[in-house]
């Protein structure tokens, strides 16, 4: 469901820019999805969460997995298409990695594992292309794939010091979202408060956007953090290429070249090498437990 919903988000934003600006399209979903997640939280009973240093944390957190990647998302979609952006984005499990190897949490990594950190990253370097593409698209590219690393920080930052605490999902989600709102709100003189003109393609696409990709999609994110651990929460990355190419070629005619093709393959082949986990040895006749079957979590 998470990968369905976070797939499409590229989509969604894609035909929002149609007619807003990536400020507006950050502010906007993040507005959506804070009062959704509100509504949500208040009406199960829950409440906000209290203490500076939890809102410290929070407010951290909601720039590194929501203000920023939004923003770079909204702004790398003006030159790069929904589906190149679901691909880049799927780089998120290997910058997860590679955060787990420099803070320690991730150690002993097996020569399987730093291939397929490699080989994602040759992947990037293929779709990026960057013997060939210049100005604009190549900046594009390069702010998706800041989004997919800050992605990483985020869940790594939110796994380590707000799950886990005692306060409910639902909670920290809607908080969060509410601290990325006044963080993006920051930003509107970058071109926010341009006039615009919203039709009914741009006002569904912008309510669908900010309540079930945004919203619904981020607490969903959250509740899979908490239960399986950040770099687990990052796999999902796995099938948002599937679900962004299908919607950008079918729906909105993107093209699909050979070599974004073949990036596309090659980041996945190297995220699920890095996934691979040496199998822990059993006593003889004895069978291997729940916890030992899934592996570590973050």
């Amino acid at each position: 469901m998470l990968a369905l919903l976070w797939g499409s988000t590229f989509f969604w934003i894609e035909l929002a820019l149609d007619a807003l600006t990536p400020v507006q399209v950050t502010l906007s979903r993040c507005v959506l999805g804070s009062a959704a997640l509100l509504v949500a939280c208040l009406g199960s009973g829950r409440r906000l969460p209290r203490g500076k240093a939890i809102w410290g944390h929070i407010v951290v957190a909601a720039f590194f997995c929501n203000a920023l990647p939004f923003a770079m998302f909204s702004i790398g979609q003006q030159t790069i298409d929904s589906g190149v952006a679901g691909v880049l984005n799927a780089t998120t499990p290997l910058w997860s990695l590679l955060i787990g190897v420099v803070i320690g949490s991730e150690r002993g990594l097996r020569p399987v594992r730093l291939g397929g950190l490699l080989l994602g990253f040759v992947g990037v370097v293929l779709i990026f292309a960057p013997w060939q593409t210049t100005g604009p698209v190549g900046w594009g590219a390069l702010a998706i794939v800041a989004a997919a690393a800050s992605y990483a920080v985020g869940f790594a930052y939110m796994g380590r010091n707000l799950v886990g605490k005692g306060i409910p999902t639902i909670s920290l989600s809607a908080a969060q979202l509410i601290a990325a709102t006044g963080l993006t709100a920051l930003t509107l003189p970058a071109g926010g408060l341009t006039s615009i003109e919203i039709g009914p393609k741009t006002l569904i696409s912008v309510v669908i956007l900010g309540i079930v990709a945004t919203g619904i999609t981020f607490h969903l994110t959250y509740r899979i953090i908490a239960a399986e651990g950040a770099t687990n929460a990052a796999t999902v990355g796995y099938l948002l290429p599937v679900v962004s190419v299908a919607l950008g070629a079918v729906v909105l005619d993107e093209g699909f070249s050979l070599r974004i093709a073949t990036g596309m393959v090659v980041v996945l082949a190297g995220v699920g090498l890095t996934r691979r986990r040496k199998r822990p040895l059993s006593a003889p006749g004895s069978a291997e437990t729940p916890a030992a079957q899934t592996g570590p979590r973050a």
